[in-house]
C-alpha cells in the first residue's frame, strides 16, 4: 500500500503493528493543524474549525456554519497532503440539523520505476484521496452524526477503491465547558482491491476522549484514547537488539501492560490568550515510542501549534515531531463564507 512507504519514513501516526495490514491507512492522518497540535487524535474539542469533522463527525456544530477551511501538510521528501472542509446548514433545515463536506488528497510525488534487474524504466506517481459527506443532528446536550466516505488509492495507474463510514457522538455539558466525544472511524469495505491482490481490512479506529476548561482558567485540556478495538498495539522490531546484561547476554525486549495501555493515549492542551490567539501543545505516546531511534527520541510524538485570527481569517500552524531527524508542518486557513456573501450584496 502507498502509506507503507510513508510509514517507513515516519510520516504518519505510527501504527506499525496494525497500520501495515490495512488499506487506506492515510485516513488516520491528522486532517488539520488543530488536530495535529493536540496529539494527532481528538474527538472532543468542539469549536468553529470544520477540519474537526474528520476527527469526529459529531463535532459539527452551529459555530461552523458557512465556514470553509483549507489545510496543507508538508511531510518529508515530496509527500504533501491537502484537506478541504466546509460546513453548512440548509435554510429549510431546523436548528439542530446541519451538513458538512470534506475532501482529502495525499500525494507522494514522482517515484522511480525499476525492473527486477534494477534498470530504470521511468517514473510513476502515487496518490490517495477521499471525499466525505457528513450529517449531524443535535438533541439537547447530545450530537449524533455520521460521515460517508469514498476513498481511492492509486499506484502508477493501479487503483483501489473503498467505501467507508464514520459515526460519532458528542455530549456537551449545558453549563460547564466540558465535552465528551466518541467516534468509530473508517468502518467499511474495499470495493476494488489492487490488481493481483486480495481485499484488505479497513483502518478501523474506535476513539473516546474528553475536553475540559476549568472555570476562570485560560486553559483547555484534552485526553483521547484511540484504537480501543484492540488492546495490544505494541510493535517490537525483531531486528532491534536489546540491551546487554552484566554477562554480555542480550536481554530480549518484552511487552508490558503499562506500555500497552499508554500507547492508546494522546493528550493536548490549549492556552486561550483571548479570542484571537491560542497556543497548543500535544503528546502522542504511540508516536513517541515507535518513531524514536535506539538512543534518542528527539521531538517524536510532541507537537506545538498556534492559532491566530486576523480580520475574518483564522490561521493555524502546527509543527509535529515525526522522528528524531524531522517534523511535519501543518497550515490551515479558515473563513466564514456566509459573512463574505452578505458583504457583497
Amino acid at each position: 500500500m502507498p502509506l507503507s512507504v510513508a510509514l517507513g519514513l515516519g510520516v504518519s501516526p505510527a501504527m506499525a503493528q496494525i497500520g501495515g495490514q490495512q488499506a487506506f491507512s492515510f485516513l488516520n492522518l491528522p486532517p488539520g493543524a488543530k488536530t495535529a497540535a493536540l496529539g494527532g487524535v481528538n474527538v472532543s474539542v468542539r469549536d468553529a474549525d470544520p477540519t474537526m469533522l474528520l476527527s469526529n463527525p459529531a463535532l459539527l456544530n452551529a459555530e461552523m456554519d458557512g465556514r470553509l477551511a483549507l489545510s496543507f501538510v508538508d511531510y518529508v521528501a515530496d509527500i504533501k497532503q491537502s484537506t478541504l472542509a466546509y460546513a453548512f446548514k440548509p435554510k429549510e433545515a431546523d436548528a439542530g440539523r446541519r451538513w458538512g463536506a470534506t475532501l482529502s488528497y495525499l500525494n507522494y510525488g514522482e517515484l522511480v520505476m525499476r525492473d527486477p534487474a534494477n534498470n530504470v524504466l521511468g517514473t510513476f506517481s502515487v496518490n490517495e484521496y477521499a471525499a466525505g459527506l457528513t450529517y449531524a443532528y443535535v438533541q439537547g446536550p447530545f450530537t449524533l452524526a455520521g460521515t460517508g466516505k469514498l476513498a481511492v488509492s492509486g499506484i502508477g495507474g493501479n487503483h483501489s477503491v473503498g467505501l467507508l463510514a464514520d459515526v460519532g457522538a458528542v455530549f456537551k455539558h449545558p453549563e460547564k465547558d466540558f465535552t465528551v466525544g466518541l467516534a468509530v472511524k473508517n468502518a467499511g469495505y474495499q470495493l476494488r482491491p489492487y490488481a493481483g491482490a486480495g481485499r484488505e481490512p479497513m483502518p478501523l479506529d474506535v476513539q473516546l476522549g474528553a475536553s475540559i476548561k476549568p472555570e476562570h482558567m485560560p486553559l483547555r485540556f484534552s485526553i483521547t484514547a484511540h484504537n480501543l478495538q484492540r488492546l495490544d498495539i505494541v510493535y517490537l522490531d525483531p531486528n532491534q537488539r536489546g540491551q546487554l546484561d552484566e554477562n554480555g547476554e542480550e536481554v530480549k525486549r518484552k511487552k508490558t501492560l503499562g506500555d500497552q495501555i499508554a500507547r492508546h493515549f494522546a493528550v493536548g492542551g490549549e492556552l486561550l490568550l483571548g479570542k484571537n490567539l491560542n497556543v497548543r501543545l500535544g503528546y502522542n505516546h504511540l508516536q513517541r515510542r515507535e518513531l524514536r531511534l535506539d538512543n534518542a527520541a528527539g521531538g517524536a510524538g510532541i507537537s506545538f501549534g498556534v492559532m491566530l485570527r486576523i480580520s475574518q481569517f483564522q490561521l493555524d500552524y502546527t509543527r509535529a515531531g515525526l522522528h528524531a531527524s524531522g517534523a511535519a508542518n501543518y497550515f490551515t486557513v479558515a473563513r466564514n463564507l456566509n459573512s463574505l456573501f452578505v458583504k457583497t450584496q
